[in-house]
């Protein structure tokens, strides 16, 4: 019997990180007694690491640290509650801080992800329709597959063809009653940026064009007190919803949603599930948070946002000039370079590590199986000669793997035209 197309794409996702997991790419562990947040110990390898979305470095600032130990001290390690019950009263601080720096109104989750499952379902209704950007993250595009299940209409366009979108809100504003468009504010991948002036426009256009955007890796390094590229160019409209990182940039933990009114914010926090079966952040968690949002509103953001984008600037200057290949230039910390397959991406990763540095991989299913390469964080723990050399042995080792794979298949070849 003919496996479904489901059953051949997991096939190959496993293939895949199976091999990258043998290659010692992926599923590694650090093995540091401390992290100091510049390297990390792997496979017995002292590595750079730019694999760290905490792109400003507030992991490791002392006033968070404290304000995660202080919180322990007062509240325990856990308040073990659904939120339905009960909330420990940390959480009100820190939504009412969340919405001092984003505007709107404010609900905390445990993740971006448990902020998606409650926050969807709940506010696309059945009469509504979805259309996908074809690169939205992966946990939106999952809860998408919820709506599906209650018969309402997905789609997929292609990314950021704002025209595309255009077209379909045009047809399908007269049969349904919201056209829904999900995209990401900075997508993880390539770091490119959603066209949200573009985006903007159109929801001033058409009535029925309605917005929720994942600004995970937007926020924090981005915009005044850290609002992010959403809530920058969108925050306040009647019609969009943004959904930010506590994690990541923000360095403590959880996520949360932005609603343009309470009555719908209200509403979620009634009917959305995981709101309501599921656990709550921990008190070091939201201790941390609060801490990080006060960092937010602080003179220190503009000054650790200005470190960012000088190492930033870096990064893209040192690429052109060695004329390493990224698809996209942007001003964002989340840099690819283009390498090829799989196998090539892999073997030039482990060269890098045994130079000491680690740089994550962009593989399929998160890019085409042939569009691999190596994604690469810039954070502020990071030193600018950290960048010049990874660059330069990136720039060393690209030709060699490819020449050196290139003579293996080649020598393949033609001993199975030997040995037939």
């Amino acid at each position: 019997m003919a496996r479904t197309k489901t059953a051949q794409h997991l096939a190959l996702v496993d293939q895949t990180i199976s091999y990258a997991v043998a290659s010692g790419v992926l599923h590694q562990y650090t093995e540091d007694e401390g992290l100091n947040g510049r390297t990390i110990t792997v496979r017995g390898m002292e590595v750079v690491n730019f694999g760290s979305c905490s792109y400003l470095g507030l992991e490791q600032d002392e006033r968070m640290k404290m304000a995660a130990i202080e919180a322990i001290r007062k509240y325990g390690v856990q308040f073990s509650s659904s939120r339905a019950y009960m909330s420990i009263g940390l959480y009100k601080q820190l939504e009412h801080e969340v919405e001092k720096i984003f505007g709107g109104h404010a609900i905390v989750s445990p993740s971006v992800t448990m902020a998606h499952l409650s926050a969807i379902p709940v506010i696309v209704e059945e009469n509504d329709v979805v259309i996908l950007d074809h690169q939205v993250h992966t946990s939106v595009q999952m809860t998408a597959q919820l709506l599906k299940a209650r018969g309402i209409k997905v789609e997929l366009i292609r990314h950021n063809r704002l025209d595309m979108l255009e077209a379909r809100v045009k047809k399908l504003s007269q049969q349904y009653r919201k056209v829904w468009y999900m995209a990401d504010g900075v997508y993880s991948m390539f770091g490119d940026y959603a066209p949200v002036e573009e985006i903007k426009s159109l929801l001033n256009q058409y009535p029925a064009l309605h917005l929720y955007i994942d600004d995970a890796h937007g926020v924090s390094w981005f915009g005044k007190n850290g609002k992010g590229v959403a809530s920058t160019f969108m925050g306040g409209h009647e019609k969009v919803y943004i959904a930010a990182s506590l994690n990541k940039s923000f360095a403590a933990g959880g996520g949360a949603v932005l609603f343009p009114n309470a009555a719908i914010a209200d509403k979620v926090r009634k009917c959305g599930s995981t709101y309501s079966f599921s656990g709550p952040l921990q008190p070091a968690s939201i201790g941390a948070a609060i801490a990080s949002a006060k960092i937010h509103q602080s003179s220190d953001l503009p000054v650790l946002q200005q470190r960012l984008a000088g190492l930033i600037d870096t990064f893209n200057t040192e690429c052109a000039v060695k004329g390493l290949y990224q698809p996209l230039t942007t001003d964002t910390p989340i840099g690819f370079i283009r390498v090829g397959d799989v196998e090539l991406t892999l073997e030039v990763i482990q060269r890098l590590m045994r130079h000491g540095y680690y740089v994550n991989s962009a593989i399929y299913p998160a890019v085409p199986y042939k569009e691999s390469g190596l994604r690469i964080t810039i954070n502020n723990h990071l030193r600018t000669e950290d960048i010049v050399g990874l660059l330069e042995c990136v720039k060393f080792e690209i030709p060699r793997v490819e020449k050196k794979l290139s003579q293996e298949k080649e020598s393949f070849v033609k001993m199975t035209q030997r040995h037939p």
